[in-house]
C-alpha cells in the first residue's frame, strides 16, 4: 500500500515537474503571439487614422464620386468597429476580422484608382505624402501579418507536440487562428491593354 501511494506521489511530481517546463513555455509564446496581434491592430489602426485625411483632401481638392468616398468612411467605420480580444483568436474571429479589414482595402483602392482621373489632386503635396503613408502603412501591415502568424505557427506547434500537448490541455492552452490569403487571392488580375 505504501509502496503506491510513493509511485502515485512520484507520477503526480514527475508531472508536475514536466509540466512546469512546458507550461512556462506555453505561456512566453502566447505572449508573443498577443504582442504580435497587438502590432496586427496597431497597423491596421494606423492606416484607419490616415483616412479622414486622404478623404478630406480628396474631397476638397476635387468633384468627386461622392458614393464611393461614403464607401470609404462606412467600411472604415466597419473595420475599426471589430475588436478581437487576443484570447480568443479563433479562426472564426480572425475571419471577421480580415473581412472587415479587406472591406476597407477593396474600397481604399478604389478610390486611389478613381484619384488617377484628377492630375491636379495627384499634383498636391498633401495627397502625394498621404499617398505615400498610406502604401508604407499596407506594408506595415503585410511584415505585421507576416510575424503574427509566424508567432502562431510556433505556438501552436508547442502546443500540439508532446508532451506540451498534455500540460497546453491541462492549463487551457488551445490553438490559436492566423491569417490567411484574402478571397480572390488565389487567380491573378486580368491586364488587358
Amino acid at each position: 500500500m505504501k509502496k503506491a501511494v510513493l509511485v502515485v506521489v512520484g507520477m503526480l511530481v514527475l508531472l508536475v515537474a514536466v509540466s512546469g517546463c512546458g507550461y512556462n513555455g506555453l505561456v512566453k509564446l502566447d505572449e508573443d503571439v498577443q504582442a504580435k496581434w497587438g502590432q496586427v491592430e496597431t497597423q491596421y489602426q494606423r492606416r484607419s487614422d490616415l483616412i479622414p485625411n486622404l478623404v478630406s483632401t480628396v474631397k476638397g481638392a476635387a468633384k468627386f464620386e461622392q458614393t464611393t468616398l461614403t464607401q470609404v468612411i462606412e467600411a472604415r467605420s466597419k473595420a475599426s468597429q471589430i475588436k478581437i480580444d487576443p484570447d480568443k483568436l479563433t479562426e472564426e474571429n480572425i475571419q471577421k476580422y480580415q473581412a472587415a479589414q479587406g472591406q476597407l482595402s477593396q474600397t481604399l483602392s478604389r478610390l486611389m484608382v478613381l484619384t488617377e482621373n484628377y492630375p491636379e489632386l495627384k499634383a498636391t503635396q498633401q495627397f502625394a505624402d498621404l499617398s505615400g503613408q498610406l502604401e508604407g502603412t499596407e506594408n506595415r501591415i503585410s511584415v505585421a501579418r507576416k510575424d503574427f502568424n509566424e508567432s502562431v505557427q510556433i505556438y501552436n506547434t508547442k502546443v500540439r507536440s508532446f508532451p506540451n500537448n498534455l500540460t497546453a490541455g491541462l492549463f487551457g492552452f488551445s490553438k490559436k487562428a492566423s491569417f490567411k490569403a484574402d478571397a480572390g487571392a488565389k487567380s491573378a488580375p486580368k491586364v488587358e491593354f
